[in-house]
């Protein structure tokens, strides 16, 4: 019988919980093994250990599957695995009707991602393994979720390291291009066949709500604060009346101005209009994402309050700080402290924001990436943080797996020094409820969120 042997100096990492067996981490390999099939993990000295799938191209060479013994990936195999999945965000994504049902590696199905929006399914073959079950993967799919339609996304470079050409296409039943789904109580429209990864990232559903008490209380900055107005009737009413003694109409005068950087489908933008927002500006390089999120803020009824670029962010950062930079040395000037030619016409940008969200795209995607990607997060935060209003609020995240939360943290604060700012750390989060992370299995504790107070020294 075909079974692989570990080295006996390695790592007790499978023991400890980790499903990775890296090539290095073999000693030998008995009997004829085909690419995807299942094979016991042994030690040097032939205790058993776990099953999993293997592939001799891959670097991780054995993904684990059970730790008891398993002859095959069986439809009713799937079917246990996806039950408990479903009880699993049943219990802790109350009321949600779309969300992340299969998370590989902490799912204990490595090689597989399921998407849930609404009735149709979005499913990732990443592996060898997992692409030899694709027949038992949708009709257990089918037995426990009963969807209208399962769609596949394996479209992603990873395949092609374990051999596998990308791929795309229906699986099952019919599937619409754009699924309508409800997060956190706002109508999003997810484009399953041309979106981002599965179509969309469900990872910050409860981060995007973390930022509700940022949107309010900045109503004084303007002069406004709430009195006692006796109307025509004789009936006193509480309403905001600024420095003028006029009352405010504007129903969002106490909101925050927001600026959203890599917006993607406009999801912090949304939580921000829900939350208060007095004007969220939705920035993004692609043209696609920008009319993505102009749907999304249109189905909400957002129009008024929103305002749309598509720019570079790290470019549109940069020209914000130069011209706020050029305002001040204006200022300095008119008041005789500094030199300046004021003649020239002013520069553009120098813009700021209450709020500034900053959510990038993985800048590391390999451990060599990482000081490439330091140098990015810092550049963007540096700049970010410029451009908040005095007692603003900073809110950065990255998803990059390799930029461990010490250095992501060190990384801030070096931006936070050079720029001459003192930050206040109000929250740090993680991933969503359905996106759970296996204890010793670091690779799964990718996304990074945190929500800064930001002073001037």
């Amino acid at each position: 019988m075909a079974a692989v042997f570990l080295h006996k100096k390695r790592k007790a990492r499978l023991e400890q919980g980790h499903p990775w067996v890296y090539k290095s981490e073999i000693e030998r390999v008995d009997g004829e093994i085909e690419p995807g099939q299942l094979v016991p993990v042994q030690t040097h000295l032939g205790q058993y250990l776990a099953t999993g799938y293997y592939n001799e191209a891959s670097q991780i060479t054995v993904r684990i599957v059970s730790y008891k013994p398993l002859e095959a990936m069986t439809k009713e195999f799937f079917v246990e695995r996806f039950t408990r999945c479903l009880q699993h965000r049943k219990r802790f994504v109350k009321d949600a009707q779309s969300y992340r049902l299969v998370y590989g590696e902490a799912d204990f199905l490595p090689g597989l991602i399921v998407d849930k929006f609404e009735d149709t399914l979005v499913v990732q073959l990443l592996t060898m393994g997992m692409d030899r079950c694709r027949e038992q993967i949708v009709a257990a799919l089918v037995q426990v979720m009963k969807p209208t339609g399962i769609f596949e996304r394996s479209d992603v470079s990873i395949r092609e390291l374990e051999g596998l050409k990308q791929t795309k296409g229906l699986l099952y039943g019919e599937c619409p291009k754009h699924v309508d789904i409800l997060e956190n109580g706002l109508r999003i429209r997810v484009d399953i066949e041309e979106g981002q990864k599965t179509g969309y990232f469900f990872d910050q559903r409860e981060n995007r709500a973390a930022i509700a008490p940022l949107m309010t209380g900045w109503g004084h900055r303007s002069g406004i604060e709430l009195k006692e107005i006796e109307g025509e009737d004789g009936v006193s009413q509480t309403l905001p009346v600024n420095a003028n003694g006029k009352v405010v109409s504007f129903p969002y005068w106490d909101g925050a101005s927001v600026l959203e950087c890599f917006s993607h489908t406009g999801s912090f933008t949304l939580n921000a209009c829900k939350f208060g927002a007095k004007k969220v500006t939705c920035l993004d390089i692609s043209e696609h994402a920008i009319e993505s999120a102009r749907t999304n803020v249109a189905l909400n009824g957002f129009e008024e309050r929103v305002e749309f670029v598509v720019a570079d962010a790290f470019e549109y950062l940069r020209t914000q700080v130069k011209g706020l930079d050029e305002r001040k040395v204006r200022a300095n000037a008119g008041s005789g402290k500094a030199k300046m030619d004021t003649s020239k016409p002013v520069a553009e940008g120098g813009r700021t924001w209450d709020v500034v969200i900053l959510d990038p795209p993985a800048f590391a995607k390999t451990k060599s990436a990482v000081e490439g990607a330091c140098r990015g997060y810092k550049d963007i935060n540096l700049h970010g943080m410029k451009l908040v209003n005095e007692g603003g609020y900073l809110v950065t995240a990255s998803c990059s797996y390799h930029m461990h939360p010490e250095l992501f943290l060190e990384t801030i604060h070096a931006a936070a020094t050079d720029a001459g700012k003192i930050l206040r750390l109000i929250e740090f989060r993680e991933a969503g409820m359905d996106h759970p992370r296996i204890l010793g299995v670091d690779e799964g504790h990718y996304l990074k969120f945190a929500i800064f107070e930001v002073r001037s020294k």
